[in-house]
């Protein structure tokens, strides 16, 4: 009996182990996110980001972006679909480039790479002895399901930017940014 009791403590032990775990695992990713952005540690930010996921999620909300911009009569005429090829050629080699340790530790950092390539390496104006940007500072967190998880955002117009985690195993990874609407009016 005694064997069966500290049996079944072991087992509890580890379970809650494994739960505190699990529900801490963004938290803690979230914090060397951070921490690694406010380093410029690439290589930090790397161990924290799944990059084919996030590649993926961001090439497909960029290319709805250009779908809705030429309209679906773009396609009408060669020379349409002509642009939107080219376009998207573009998109793909943007994202390539932007979703690098890199690149998205400029990302958080303030470098606004998403509205053009001129302003892609220009942090916004800071005073001498201002303190380095500070991402997903004061995130609006929830958990969506057990593997998936969102810290919200508000980039500089006010508009929301909602980064998700996922679990694989215990790890917890940024997979996905989602990206506020173009246009999208934070009044309303």
């Amino acid at each position: 009996m005694r064997k069966t009791t500290v049996a079944f403590a072991l087992t509890g032990l580890v379970a809650l182990l494994l739960l505190v775990q699990v529900a801490t695992g963004p938290y803690r990713t979230l914090a060397a996110i951070r921490a690694a952005v406010v380093a410029q540690d690439a290589g930090a930010l790397a161990e924290q980001v799944d990059f084919p996921a996030l590649r993926a999620s961001l090439k497909a909300q960029m290319e709805d972006r250009l779908a809705r911009r030429f309209g679906a009569g773009s396609n009408d005429s060669l020379f349409g679909m002509v642009a939107i090829g080219l376009a998207g050629a573009a998109v793909d080699g943007a994202v390539e480039v932007m979703v690098t340790p890199l690149g998205l530790g400029a990302l958080m950092q303030g470098r606004d790479m998403w509205r053009g390539a001129r302003d892609a390496f220009d942090p916004p104006a800071r005073a001498p002895g201002d303190p380095q940007p500070d991402p997903l500072r004061d995130p609006e967190h929830r958990f969506e399901s057990a593997s998936r998880f969102t810290a919200t955002v508000l980039d500089r117009d006010g508009r929301p930017v909602v980064f998700v985690l996922t679990r694989r195993g215990l790890d917890w990874k940024l997979s996905d940014i989602r990206l506020p609407p173009p246009g999208d009016d934070p009044a309303g």
